[in-house]
């Protein structure tokens, strides 16, 4: 059981039977009326986000979600074809039900299956990935002292802005929470 004060950005719980996300949270301390923890929960089978209190006698259950590390091998339309790690079966699973982060999943790419009662319901892959420019504007000579910035699109297809030195075939280090461009990556 979780207490108030274990529910962080990112803890995995369960209400009333449906798994939540904490998307958000604040502690407050009030003077004599007690603590009082304040979130946002993503509903993990709707996408809806509700508010929350919590109080310092109040317990919550921890979410119980299968995981399952899988390769994503390519597309098939809009289904992702995902290969456990461990068995080598293939199954596709849709990108709706993956998330805004499937945008940022390069073909080859190590992922995390979040599944609930045996239905996939989310994916967790690393906070942060290098992705290859696929196309993108040259820079002008000399505009790199400044903090302008122009569109790419990598690999995934996806588009991230990025500084005016980046160019096509370089390798960048891209932020899969934000989708903002954090640095020019290894062996550009």
């Amino acid at each position: 059981m979780y207490g108030h004060t274990d529910l962080r950005k990112d803890t995995l719980i369960e209400l009333d039977g449906t798994p939540y996300r904490v998307v958000e949270y604040s502690h407050s301390a009030m003077g004599r009326g007690g603590a009082v923890v304040r979130t946002k929960l993503k509903n993990l089978l709707t996408g809806a986000v509700i508010e929350r209190s919590f109080r310092t006698a109040d317990k919550v259950v921890p979410a119980q979600l299968e995981r399952e590390d899988v390769q994503y091998l390519y597309r098939d339309g809009g289904s992702a074809v995902m290969m456990n790690q461990a068995t080598y079966d293939q199954k596709p699973v849709n990108f709706d039900t993956l998330g805004e982060q499937s945008r940022f999943m390069a073909e080859g790419a190590e992922v995390t299956l979040l599944a609930y009662n045996g239905k996939v319901i989310g994916m967790e892959m690393p906070n942060s990935v290098n992705l290859k420019v696929t196309e993108t504007e040259p820079g002008a000579r000399g505009d790199t002292a400044t903090t302008a910035l122009k569109s790419c699109t990598v690999e995934t297809g996806a588009t991230v802005n990025v500084p005016l030195f980046i160019n096509e075939g370089d390798m960048i280090k891209v932020d899969t929470r934000t989708g903002q461009y954090l640095a020019r990556a290894a062996g550009a």
